[in-house]
């Protein structure tokens, strides 16, 4: 563990955090950690803990830890995106190559529904973005 700790920890959830101070000048020299708010990434909101007021330096090392962790939450979320497209690939070969008819008949139905609806999706979006396109070209 390094000699000089962070002012602020941050414990993360799935939509945030709870929010703790970090306080080493004590007596004892022992860690403690004073919840101070929680905070959620999807909806902006910081709610103090109890009756506390947030310093301006609280609220920037919240501010600063909100953007930083929704580019964290961001590159995941490609990332798992990526991963599936892998997984899907993977899929295919197996099903081509591996896959029993048991197996096969366990698992069909279940793909096809899930890839039928994640192309739906992509098409329209996919539409939608072309429509965009032409009619801001149009414009100009």
């Amino acid at each position: 563990m390094s000699a000089e700790l962070p002012e602020y920890y941050f414990r993360t959830r799935e939509n945030g955090a709870f929010v703790f101070r970090v306080d080493t000048e004590n007596r004892q020299r022992r860690i403690e950690m004073e919840q101070i708010a929680t905070v959620n990434i999807r909806n902006g909101q910081v709610k103090p803990q109890g009756n506390r007021d947030l310093t301006d330096a609280d609220m920037r090392a919240i501010s600063d830890w909100m953007q930083a962790r929704t580019r964290v939450v961001e590159a995941r979320r490609l990332d798992d995106i990526l991963r599936t497209v892998d997984h899907l690939n993977q899929t295919a070969h197996w099903a081509n190559s591996d896959a029993t008819d048991a197996q096969l008949e366990q698992v069909t139905d279940s793909l096809l529904l899930a890839m039928h609806d994640l192309r739906s999706v992509l098409v329209r979006r996919k539409a939608d973005q072309l429509l965009k396109a032409s009619r801001d070209s149009a414009e100009d």
